[in-house]
């Protein structure tokens, strides 16, 4: 049976079960990134969450609704990048256990954010199916709560509390813009703003797996890991899939080379660390220009601000 999909019901239960656990992120504005645009840009800074991404919202929404007795299992993931990190912060300010399956090719930056949140570390070969492999065993041995990156009622809810957030924010906003990855935050956006505010989507070329698969109505597989903007490389997920398909959500492309150069002028104009995967809906805005001729307030989120330094 298909998972029921999130309603905008649950993404304001989501924000009232987060709104003392997170980091409201501020909207910084930047007068020359504006200029360039030719539009009010505002950038919504989850690179400022904790954790220091947006995934934290989507960890915490799907930890807190699980059963307590449920919770006491502990939870395990095996994404290692930004969604481990927050799974583990999560779990330790909770008192909970976790584990994250982490490839054995994973860089030492990654296995470092997520031992430094606490979490326990279960190594496994590189691919999808040795991941999928351990985390069983994990759960077989443990009872413990696999919590997905994205393609999770309550994960995707949780993200949709930044949405919720910017409209509280700033109410004249005609458009949100958003990196597309597994689609979750993209997602939760969407149930965020309903027909009043356009969301737009913003992929790298070499990761378009989103952007096909809404042109072609149906999903496609993700593309070989060669994008820069590493956060961005997994497939669209399934319930995502089918909540940006009602919605017909526009996808921008871009190359990285121009998400690099946008990454280098966001961090010198707003004077922020955001990785890669930030700057895509920059680029791609740069690029493109507003979705709609008349948009003059257009906030970007900036997903995460995780950098190899």
């Amino acid at each position: 049976m298909a998972a029921r999909l999130p309603t905008l019901k649950n993404v304001h239960a989501a924000r009232r079960r987060l709104a003392n656990r997170l980091h409201q992120t501020p909207l910084h504005s930047s007068p020359s990134l504006s200029q360039r645009a030719g539009v009010s840009l505002l950038f919504k800074c989850e690179n400022l969450q904790r954790s220091g991404s947006f995934k934290f919202r989507g960890a915490l929404n799907a930890i807190l609704s699980l059963p307590p007795e449920q919770r006491r299992l502990g939870v395990v993931t095996h994404p290692s990048g930004n969604h481990g990190a927050a799974l583990a912060a999560v779990a330790r300010e909770l008192g909970i256990p976790a584990t994250v399956v982490v490839p054995k090719n994973a860089s030492a930056f990654k296995r470092a954010a997520i031992r430094r949140y606490g979490a326990r570390i279960e190594g496994c070969g590189p691919t999808l199916a040795a991941r999928e492999k351990t985390l069983a065993k994990v759960q077989s041995a443990t009872g413990a709560n696999f919590i997905p990156p994205y393609d999770h009622p309550a994960v995707i809810a949780g993200q949709g509390s930044a949405g919720l957030e910017i409209l509280e924010q700033d109410p004249g906003v005609d458009e949100i813009w958003t990196p597309v990855g597994g689609g979750g935050l993209a997602a939760g956006t969407v149930l965020a703003c309903g027909p009043d505010v356009q969301v737009v989507g913003a992929e790298p070329r070499l990761a378009r797996d989103a952007f096909d698969s809404l042109q072609r109505g149906e999903r496609q597989p993700a593309m070989p890991p060669r994008s820069v903007a590493d956060g961005l490389r997994t497939a669209l997920g399934e319930l995502n899939f089918r909540i940006l398909n009602d919605y017909q959500l526009p996808i921008r492309l871009v190359s990285d080379k121009e998400t690099l150069a946008a990454q280098k002028l966001a961090m010198a104009c707003l004077k922020l660390l955001i990785e890669p995967s930030s700057a895509v809906p920059i680029a791609a805005l740069l690029k493109y220009g507003p979705h709609r001729p008349d948009s003059q307030r257009i906030v970007i989120i900036i997903s995460g601000g995780i950098v190899t330094i």
